[in-house]
């Protein structure tokens, strides 16, 4: 959980301001890279991949700085802007290689019950969830956002996000009962 503070409100400040905009961006970065890192990297999986999202995501942050309203959460912003540059990758990814997304997904690990194999099985179930449940579930359960910052990072509302966490919950419950590992 994370709420508006000061550091936000100071970090917004030297942004906004042409002077101390270099000195302003390099405390976001500081602030917010390795959580944006392990946002992104839930998302898109790789190492690689999430290094250029998190890029591409700075990127668009600074451009785009200017068009904050102060009103909002500076990280519920950023991590918009984080979900939809993850979303925008997979989306390009998907369409250059069709099949690699599907072929990860089917891959089967051991059947015996150690840590290991059942994180990995854990993680394959939350592959199968659909894209939107998949990152409500990440950003509820692993990130433990509330329900109205993830309706403004996914311009969703909250009845809907809370029906698809449930949805998300429901079907990784049935995915581990089936594969033996509840």
């Amino acid at each position: 959980m994370h709420k508006k503070d000061d550091s936000d409100d100071r970090i917004v400040k030297l942004l906004q301001n042409h002077a101390t905009i270099e000195q302003g961006f390099k405390l976001l970065v500081e602030h917010y890279s390795r959580r944006l890192y392990w946002h992104i990297r839930s998302i898109v999986k790789s190492h690689e991949d999430a290094d250029d999202v998190v890029q591409n995501t700075f990127l668009k942050i600074f451009k785009g700085i200017n068009g904050f309203k102060s009103e909002a959460k500076l990280y519920t912003w950023l991590y918009r802007i984080a979900t939809n540059e993850a979303l925008t990758f997979l989306r390009k990814q998907k369409e250059t290689h069709p099949l690699d997304s599907e072929h990860v997904v089917q891959q089967k690990s051991p059947a015996y019950h150690d840590e290991q194999n059942t994180l990995k099985r854990l993680e394959q179930a939350i592959a199968l969830l659909p894209e939107k449940q998949r990152l409500v579930f990440h950003l509820r359960y692993f990130d433990e956002m509330t329900y109205q910052d993830i309706a403004q990072i996914t311009g969703t509302s909250t009845g809907a996000l809370k029906a698809s966490y449930h949805h998300a919950i429901k079907k990784l419950e049935n995915y581990l009962k089936i594969n033996n590992i509840l």
